[in-house]
Order: C-alpha cells, then sequence, then structure tokens
C-alpha cells in the first residue's frame, strides 16, 4: 500500500510558518492542517496567533479553533483528528501541509506513535493538582526526573497536565510513561514526509520578531481577550498559554501593564528556545535559515523546491 504524502512546515513561535504553508498550498494545491496545541481552543485568538480569514487567502484551514475552552485535548486526540484530516485532505487528492510549532504534536503524527490505553485516575490527579498548588509545580516535576528523566526531559516544569498525567501513569501502572511510548513507535509510518524547519542563524533576529509581534498584539487587543479569559470560568486551558497568565499581576492590580507585556515577550523567546531544542533532536528535519535570504519569494522557491524533490511532486 502506497504511503500518503505529507509536508510540514515546523519551527519556532514567529518565524513566518503561517504564510508559508498558504503559500506551499497555493503552489501544491494543498489544505493545512495546524499542529498548534492552544489554537485549537475558541476565544484564544490573539495571544495564540490564530490565522485570520485573510492570512489564510482562502486555503483551507483544519483543527484550528474548534473546541470550547474548558474541554482537554490530548496528544493522543491529535494524533487522532489529524490522522482523519489527513486521510480527507488527500481523498479530495490535494496535499495535506501540516503546519504548527507544537513539536509533541507533529513526531506523534509522523512517526505513527500508538498511545495506550492507560486509564486515568481522578483522585491521583486531584492529588497531584493540589501538591503544585501548595508546593509550586517544580515539586512534582523534579518528581518526574526522578522515576521518568527521558519524559521530564521532553517537558517544561510548568506544563503541569502532561507532567501530572506522566507522574499519574507511573502511579497506576509502575511503568515510565516513555517507555510506553517507546514501545508505541515500533509501528511504521503510512507517511511519506518532508520536514522543513524554519530558524534564523542570528537568534536576535528571531527575538526582535518576537517582540514585535507582541507589541502588535497589544495593539489588536490582547488585553481585552485575557481580561476576558480572566473574568470567565475557563482559566484553566489559557493559564497554559503564554500571552494570558502573564497578565493576570495587571489585572489583579498587582503590576503595570508594560511590565507584564515585557514579561510576555521574555516568557515567548524562552519558548521559543524551547521549541527549537525540540526540534533539533530530529535529524529528519531540512532547516531553512530565513536571514539568509535577502526576500520572501526566494524563501518560498527554496521551500517549494524541497518539497517537490523529496516528495518527488
Amino acid at each position: 500500500m502506497s504511503k500518503i504524502k505529507i509536508a510540514v512546515i515546523a519551527g519556532p513561535t514567529a518565524s513566518g510558518k503561517t504564510a508559508l504553508g498558504v503559500k506551499m498550498a497555493k503552489e501544491f494545491d494543498g489544505e493545512v492542517i495546524s499542529a498548534d496545541s492552544m489554537q485549537i481552543y475558541k476565544g484564544m485568538d490573539i495571544a495564540t496567533a490564530k490565522p485570520t480569514a485573510e492570512e489564510m487567502e482562502g486555503i483551507p484551514h483544519h483543527l484550528i479553533n474548534f473546541l470550547d475552552r474548558n474541554e482537554s485535548f490530548s496528544v493522543a486526540d491529535y494524533v487522532e483528528l489529524a490522522n482523519k484530516k489527513i486521510a480527507e485532505v488527500n481523498g479530495r487528492g490535494h496535499l495535506p501541509l501540516i503546519v504548527g510549532g507544537t513539536g509533541l504534536y507533529i513526531s506523534s503524527l509522523i512517526d505513527n506513535v500508538k498511545f495506550p490505553e492507560i486509564k486515568t485516575s481522578p483522585e491521583i490527579r486531584s492529588r497531584l493538582e493540589a501538591e503544585a498548588q501548595s508546593f509550586g509545580n517544580e515539586t512534582l516535576f523534579e518528581r518526574l526526573e526522578k522515576c521518568d528523566p527521558k519524559t521530564a526531559s521532553e517537558l517544561h516544569p510548568n506544563n503541569l497536565v502532561r507532567v501530572i498525567r506522566a507522574l499519574e501513569v507511573y502511579e497506576l501502572t509502575g511503568r515510565k510513561l516513555s517507555e510506553f511510548k517507546a514501545e508505541s513507535r515500533l509501528e511504521e509510518s503510512p507517511y511519506e514526509y518532508v520536514i522543513i524547519g524554519l530558524n534564523f542563524s542570528d537568534r536576535q533576529k528571531l527575538y526582535d520578531r518576537i517582540n514585535r509581534r507582541v507589541d502588535l498584539m497589544a495593539e489588536k487587543g490582547l488585553v481585552n481577550e485575557a481580561r476576558e479569559i480572566f473574568e470567565s470560568t475557563e482559566m484553566k486551558t489559557a493559564a497554559n498559554a503564554i500571552g494570558y497568565k502573564e497578565l493576570i499581576p495587571y489585572f489583579t492590580g498587582v503590576s503595570d501593564l508594560s511590565i507584564c507585556i515585557d514579561k510576555i515577550k521574555q516568557e515567548t523567546r524562552r519558548y521559543a528556545k524551547r521549541q527549537l531544542t525540540w526540534f533539533r533532536k530530529n535529524a529528519k528535519i531540512q532547516w531553512i535559515m530565513l536571514d539568509e535570504f535577502d526576500n520572501t519569494e526566494k524563501i518560498s522557491d527554496y521551500c517549494k523546491k524541497i518539497i517537490a524533490k523529496t516528495l518527488s511532486l
């Protein structure tokens, strides 16, 4: 059985993935399938840099803006939905383009990870959440580093949902989540794929783009969007998204707005650094150093050549 051809455009936040994805979709008669863990939620538009209808330029975009903020969504859920969308797009004779910066989503999808059906325990989760609230996220993360260092190395200490899940799996089964994941990669991928990574030779250029983007978000109404979420009962998901939690001190009268905006810039830069660390582990990524090109057309042409050559299109 022949494999479905897909193209992946990955990279850190603010690197221009959305615009390049749209251009490649036009070039190869494609449709975009998002790989962003926050753009899936409704009402979280500005801080997550969700593409507008204008930015989509008429190209179909999937797995964006479809889930209520109070609903949970796992990597397994993403892989299941993304596989369905890829089949649908391919069935229409179009090229599926996976575009996003959530490395865990991308690697789990293209590596054909099969997630074990490990039950959940509301009691264990509640206890671990209470511990995090009392003693801090770092306490749980340090515990995970001791019992499952490999999973811990792939997570940020503040990614409380996934840290708790890894500890929950260990308590329920006595086995590491990383062991289950290693076993789940034994089946061959159903995809013939190319992964293009966007980056800058000069890291400061990426950071400058991030800073400008945050300023633009503020101009577009980020504060009002964050305030609405803060005042709602759906802060749990948004609390994991950069651009919301940093504004809480402003809403509670503890800090000035300018200080909170600077904090968003700082946290976004740190997030970009973590994204690049994750993606560099994948030797199959073909990197494009954006600052080595003097215009966007040359970047598009280069990307087009990589996709055409690798997938024989």
